[in-house]
């Protein structure tokens, strides 16, 4: 059911307040996939907004992720009974579109349980994984400066709240556009995997300077402490920009930056095999954004842990146009790709 049928006028702007591109990216799907992958995004911002609001106690936002989780995945599910909670929860937002969806949630999901029994199947399924990720983001990081163990959790965590979803995608494609692809689902689903993931770990090394001022730390402390390293001197060195011992972080920056690049290759591909025009060029923007991010987040080096580095806006818009104009084939995917790599 197509997203435009699915969501009414309330619930349209919901979706293009808390992203404008990413409501982009869902008008540009073919309508089989419009519908079940909306609700999987509102409903997964929404309890992405309850695990970053900050401003209430762990223990609170642990109850409230609960409460949406077990509502979630109940085929009669009501969030009615957590409608206060809600209520408080929206009071702490700043940002006035996940005000308005807090506050809305409880007429978003129904949605859910208007999609095809299949379709309720995969949003439930992705969306298990997803809060069980930000459960565990809460309980890590509620209670004040901390920082990821290993290497184990922090591939863990990126499956759990990204890579999840591209093996959701693919069983969507799967389900709605017989022919999606050019090579097998369980091929397009490893590549999905990886896909998500490479975009959660993008994520978390272009924001890792923040992250670090709020006490969060995903770089893990067994890959920090062969550097010389611990996650409170990295929070100082950003909080005092101190160079030298920003420096030290270099070997594992460039290695996880290439890591990251290899994982976006892999998105890169799997956009490249999709039959459908519009879906793969849906596909492939994420990649080709995040192409161009690691080229900025290289050229910066560790000292992009005291900037803000992003693809400027004007890029955005030109790269569109080129894809536009060229036909998003899969030739021009891989020059765009190898173009914004430098």
């Amino acid at each position: 059911m197509p997203a435009s049928t699915l969501l009414t006028r309330k619930q349209l702007p919901l979706l293009r307040g808390v992203s404008r591109s990413f409501y982009l990216t869902i008008r540009l799907l073919p309508p089989a996939l419009q519908g079940p992958i909306a609700v999987g995004y509102l409903l997964a911002r929404a309890t992405d907004t309850v695990a970053d609001t900050t401003a209430q106690p762990a223990a609170e936002r642990l109850a409230l992720l609960s409460g949406l989780a077990q509502a979630i995945q109940s085929p009669a599910g009501s969030l009615q009974a957590l409608q206060s909670l809600l209520n408080e929860f929206a009071r702490h937002q700043t940002d006035p579109h996940e005000r308005a969806l807090m506050q809305a949630l409880p007429d978003c999901l129904p949605l859910l349980h208007a999609l095809p029994p299949d379709d309720q199947a995969s949003v439930r399924w992705v969306l298990g994984h997803i809060t069980r990720g930000q459960v565990l983001d809460v309980e890590r990081f509620g209670q004040g400066p901390a920082a990821l163990a290993t290497e184990f959790e922090l591939d863990d965590y990126t499956w759990l709240v990204a890579g999840c979803v591209g093996e959701f995608w693919t069983e969507l494609c799967e389900r709605h556009l017989p022919g999606f692809a050019t090579q097998s689902a369980d091929a397009m689903r490893l590549a999905g995997r990886a896909y998500g993931m490479g975009l959660q770990r993008l994520n978390i090394l272009r924001d890792a300077g923040a992250d670090l001022a709020a006490g969060r730390c995903y770089l893990p402390e067994a890959r920090l402490t062969p550097l010389g390293l611990s996650p409170e001197q990295l929070r100082q060195a950003v909080r005092t920009g101190d160079a030298a011992t920003l420096q030290l972080l270099a070997p594992l920056w460039g290695e996880y930056l290439q890591q990251t690049y290899t994982q976006l290759s892999e998105g890169l591909h799997y956009s490249q095999c999709l039959s459908s025009r519009r879906l793969r060029l849906a596909c492939a923007l994420p990649a080709l954004i995040g192409a161009r991010t690691v080229a900025l987040l290289r050229q910066a080096g560790p000292q992009a842990l005291t900037q803000r580095v992003k693809m400027p806006r004007h890029e955005m818009r030109a790269l569109l146009w080129r894809l536009l104009w060229r036909l998003a084939s899969p030739h021009t995917l891989g020059r765009e790709f190898q173009r914004l790599s430098q």
